[in-house]
């Protein structure tokens, strides 16, 4: 981790030329360092996907460069190089709504870099009062008139656009849960790193905001490659309404989404286990078709330093999960409390619980022996959903960087009331510029 902040001092002289008023070109960095560690807990048996049941510590670091130009008026162009290194918990793999949203599925204990985005946006002015646009990742210093219009196109992720929130969306910030930073039911088109290709646009005007999106899904559920010229796709759409409540902002947000690609259905698996005395397997069953769902999103002021957010998603259950995690419905809520009363006003704690589940057509499939993206015991005797309780502190140490303390509660990982439950300790570093 001494190296990735050392990564962001020799990234500082090409940032300081950054100024707060109308950027031409800019140049950031991160970096994030996150250990995780969970005591040995209680396991009946275990299969391939399994959390591991011993006492058991992993880390990730990932280094970040930004690099933004203008190219005219409006237009921004931005290419992201990223290194990642280390392995999430039992590589990533026992939990559907996993521990670390900074752990990709292709973990190594070498590092390795990857451009994971590569997109052009585009804003329109449409009128209204101008907003001033800080200095910051994928965003250069300048204005935009609060009625727009916004055009994203190339490499980026859909939730860069989608299902965002300010108090639960950023795994280097705030929570660290993938059921908690996103929707975990949203099924999101990406590779194993979170990234697609893709176009959005956005369109804002007095209180509303409407949202469209196109983007690949990956050529094999799950997978390193992306389908290229949309043969797999998914649409996404989301509506936003800003609200004040008794004088404080909030949003409200309703996302819908539909994919259309080789994706296998769980009663067919488990048909064909039946017949072949076999374990369920999916990808025998995969063909042409469309899964669709949707997604509650709401975020609310209490009061100058206490917010609090909410998310209820649910998808096809009847199919299997395509990118993101094995999960057909979830409900979020939580809290966040800045350290303003306490004199610590850059300092955050946060507290979230969430509950997911699966259809009883996941049920039958993960009985009888089938793997999931990130869950797969070989059997499932007790079905329960799947409880987690998130909370964790932020404290600013010198500008620019911040040390996190975070604890995980999860009851019945991968839905399996035969195993667990788990406490996931964790401790992340991260620095910006």
């Amino acid at each position: 981790m001494r190296a990735g902040i050392l990564f962001l001092y020799l990234l500082a002289p090409c940032a300081a030329f950054a100024a707060d008023v109308t950027e031409d070109w800019a140049i950031h960095g991160q970096a994030t360092g996150i250990e995780q560690y969970h005591p040995a807990f209680r396991s009946a048996y275990r299969g391939t996907n399994s959390l591991d049941p011993g006492s058991r510590g992993n880390e990730t670091v990932n280094l970040t460069a930004y690099a933004g130009w203008r190219p005219w008026d409006g237009g921004e162009a931005w290419a992201d190089l990223e290194m990642d290194q280390g392995f999430g918990l039992s590589n990533t793999l026992g939990v559907a709504a996993f521990t670390n949203g900074e752990g990709s599925k292709v973990g190594k204990a070498v590092p390795y870099l990857r451009l994971h985005r590569l997109f052009f946006r585009q804003s329109f002015d449409l009128g209204g009062e101008a907003g001033t646009l800080e200095s910051q990742a994928n965003q250069l210093a300048g204005s935009r008139s609060a009625d727009n219009v916004i055009l994203t196109l190339g490499k980026f992720s859909p939730g860069d656009v989608f299902d965002t929130n300010d108090y639960a969306h950023d795994p280097m910030h705030d929570f660290l849960n993938w059921a908690v930073i996103d929707a975990g039911p949203w099924d999101y088109a990406a590779d194993a790193w979170g990234y697609s290709y893709g176009g959005a646009v956005e369109w804002s005007f007095s209180d509303w905001t409407l949202r469209g999106g196109l983007f690949d899904l990956s050529r094999v559920p799950n997978g390193t490659e992306l389908t290229r010229g949309f043969g797999q796709y998914q649409l996404d759409g989301e509506v936003e309404r800003r609200v004040t409540l008794f004088g404080r902002s909030g949003k409200i947000k309703l996302l819908g989404f539909a994919s259309r690609g080789r994706i296998g259905d769980y009663t067919d698996a488990v048909n064909l286990a039946v017949s072949t005395h076999r374990p369920a397997d999916i990808s025998l069953v995969r063909r042409g078709a469309w899964k669709t769902g949707m997604s509650l999103n709401l975020q609310q002021a209490l009061s100058d330093d206490l917010g609090f957010f909410l998310r209820a998603t649910l998808n096809d259950s009847s199919k299997e999960g395509e990118e993101f995690t094995d999960m057909a419905n979830s409900i979020l809520g939580g809290l966040s409390l800045s350290g303003q009363s306490w004199g610590r006003k850059d300092d955050t704690v946060g507290l979230a619980i969430e509950s997911g589940g699966i259809s009883d057509a996941g049920k039958r499939f993960f009985a009888a022996g089938g793997l999931g993206i990130l869950i797969g015991d070989g059997r499932l005797d007790h079905y329960e959903r799947e409880n987690v309780i998130e909370t964790y502190y932020a404290a600013k140490l010198w500008d620019g960087i911040t040390g996190t303390l975070d604890y995980q509660f999860i009851a019945n990982p991968a839905y399996n009331a035969d195993r667990g439950p788990v406490s996931v300790f964790g401790v992340r570093l991260h620095g910006d510029i």
